[in-house]
């Protein structure tokens, strides 16, 4: 066989093979569903709170106190801005993955080769100058400057540095996200501070009722008109009362270490004013949701998944570039001598260098399969998350939505059941003195007050923390 017709082989071969690399499976191609309700509850306002900064959102300046200082002491919030800068040292470091690498590589050795070896033969025979030996031991020393680069022909760096960037814009949403609820979680927090404060001050007045009541109870079985049992129930009630007073106080330092862990301090007082619970300013008469398709922009969270989304479709585009030939280049110049005095000598211990390779993944490529069957799966992932999300965030208006009116019906019957057994109390009372009501129906009459109270002052806490959690979920308190 001759030469031609080796090469012939040879080069047919070679274009064989290169298709075999640029061959790739086929992706799943899977886009996302956007679609949206039109609207809410059929309103086209677009009008939308979440355009409101916090500050102006929320009016306690004790409040807003909490808020101002969690959000430079938190340490979560601290920690997720340490990713941030970590997800953009990774965007450097893409970036750099495609431009050219220079260096400057110095080196010395000393080499004693055997006499009676070929190498040691051929330089004693050697001459370096008429009359000259090669030295022996031979010293060798070299400073060069080297460059490599691999060509990015099929974006594959391109896209990986784009993918980098992507996710440290999502880390910058994933912040905001955590901005979002943080505010909203000492926002409910204090809410419930304040209903538990309100809470306690009810406990101390109903324990005042109480044991006037008791006292009368003592009066009537000293006149006769009462026995021991009434005494005895209306004590165990009044200490039953006492006992709820101390749990009371026990989830007020609960709740007050809560906003302290938020804040990022160790246990102390939390100040307050707790008889700005009761106003009715802060409950807005109407919250503007504005549109669903507002969601995409405002909510932090929505917009992280959209990020991640991108950076997945690129990861896939990287893995699949694996499967094609890559070419790198190589290139350096320097000098190199046996002795430092002719280490400079120009043109002869000038060195230099210049290589071009092609390289394509040809038999055993289950790893690169595998690496691109991950990345568009984790694609197709990323795609079921964004609309996972979507439909949360209008799931979560929805509902808050629905609570901020069903509650504000639940008020105002509470309100009336509490001026009603408010007024039964006094009611009770006098018909206990004149004998016309036995004790037990007085003592279920302050019970059923107390709890009436109670339930009132949740209702207006779940209230609040519904305003707090509508303006959470459209997105509202990062900007």
């Amino acid at each position: 066989m001759n030469k031609k017709r080796i090469y012939q082989y040879i080069g047919v071969t070679c274009i064989a093979l290169s298709f075999a690399a640029c061959k790739t499976p086929t992706a799943i191609e899977k886009t996302a569903n956007m679609e949206a309700p039109a609207s809410y509850n059929g309103s086209q306002d677009s009008t939308n709170v979440a355009s409101i900064e916090w500050e102006e959102y929320f009016s306690d300046p004790y409040l807003k106190a909490l808020i101002d200082s969690a959000l430079s002491n938190n340490q979560e919030l601290n920690i997720t801005l340490q990713e941030i800068n970590i997800a953009k040292n990774e965007v450097r470091a893409r970036k750099g993955e495609y431009l050219p690498f220079l260096g400057v590589r110095a080196g010395a050795d000393l080499e004693k080769v055997g006499r009676y070896t070929s190498q040691g033969a051929n330089d004693a025979t050697t001459d370096i100058k008429p009359g000259v030996e090669t030295p022996d031991p031979l010293g060798n020393l070299a400073i060069e400057a080297v460059a490599n680069w691999e060509v990015d022909i099929w974006k594959k760096l391109r896209n990986a540095k784009k993918s980098a960037l992507m996710r440290y814009l999502s880390s910058i949403e994933g912040k905001n996200f955590m901005v979002t609820n943080l505010i909203a979680e000492i926002a409910n927090s204090y809410y419930e501070l304040l209903a538990l404060d309100n809470q306690l001050a009810i406990v101390k007045r109903n324990i005042e009722i109480q044991s006037n009541a008791l006292g009368i109870v003592k009066m009537q079985k000293t006149a006769g008109r009462a026995t021991e049992l009434a005494v005895r129930k209306f004590e165990a009630e009044v200490f039953h009362t006492r006992s709820l007073q101390f749990d009371i106080q026990q989830k007020i330092v609960e709740a007050e270490n809560k906003i302290n862990f938020l804040v990022g301090r160790y246990p102390q007082h939390v100040e307050r004013d707790y008889e700005v619970f009761s106003n009715d300013d802060f409950i807005r008469e109407k919250i503007t949701s504005g549109l669903p398709a507002q969601l995409l922009a405002n909510r932090p969270d929505i917009r992280q998944a959209e990020k991640e989304l991108a950076a997945s479709k690129l990861d896939v585009q990287v893995a699949k570039a694996r499967f094609y030939p890559s070419l790198g280049i190589s290139a350096g110049v320097g000098y190199n001598a046996f002795n430092a005095k002719y280490l400079l000598t120009t043109p002869e211990s000038l060195i230099y260098s210049v290589a071009g390779d092609l390289m394509a993944p040809l038999i055993n490529r289950n790893e690169i399969k595998a690496t691109y069957n991950s990345a568009n799966a984790k694609q197709v992932q990323a795609v079921y998350n964004y609309e996972k999300t979507i439909l949360n965030a209008y799931i979560e208006v929805a509902n808050q939505m629905a609570k901020i009116d069903n509650l504000s019906k639940s008020y105002d019957l509470k309100s009336k059941e509490v001026d009603a057994l408010t007024s039964s109390i006094t009611i009770s009372n006098n018909l206990f003195k004149s004998a016309r009501a036995d004790y037990m129906e007085v003592l279920m009459t302050q019970r059923d007050a107390l709890e009436s109270k109670f339930e009132l002052v949740e209702t207006k806490m779940q209230q609040k923390n519904a305003v707090v959690n509508i303006y959470r979920a459209l997105g509202g308190g990062w900007k």
